[in-house]
């Protein structure tokens, strides 16, 4: 069945984006929150972006320095690129797996808490001077 395996393998590798991200994973906080945030960064500069978070009262801005400083430390360390010159092209946080958790009531009855997780993505470029 796999007749253009090799084929398909490189195909993908061309298409693929190179520019510099971070991604982090099963992080407890409701990706309707973290959107919040991350509205506020998008198409930000770098250092910017990481002094509004540090002024953010938001417990998703924690998670979000962290995966910004990373994405450039990435482009940094990976593809030379000048921290100055970066900005903040995508962020996204999408769903994760959801905690199903029961709270007991009164008469015997039960309430389902839903403690949400997100993927959070951070993707990087540089400004074309």
């Amino acid at each position: 069945m796999a007749t253009r395996s090799k084929q398909k393998a490189l195909e993908r590798q061309a298409k693929a984006d190179t520019r510099p991200c971070a991604t982090a994973k099963y992080v407890r906080i409701s990706p309707f929150k973290v959107r919040i945030v991350l509205d506020i960064i998008k198409g930000k500069p770098v250092t910017e972006a990481i002094a509004i978070l540090e002024n953010t009262p938001k417990a998703a801005s924690e998670v979000l320095i962290k995966l910004v400083n990373s994405a450039a430390a990435n482009a940094e360390n990976n593809q030379n690129l000048a921290r100055n010159d970066l900005f903040v092209a995508e962020c996204y946080a999408n769903e994760g797996p959801t905690l199903k958790r029961i709270q007991a009531v009164s008469k015997g009855r039960a309430y389902r808490i839903n403690k949400r997780t997100s993927h959070i993505t951070v993707v990087l470029d540089s400004v074309k001077a």
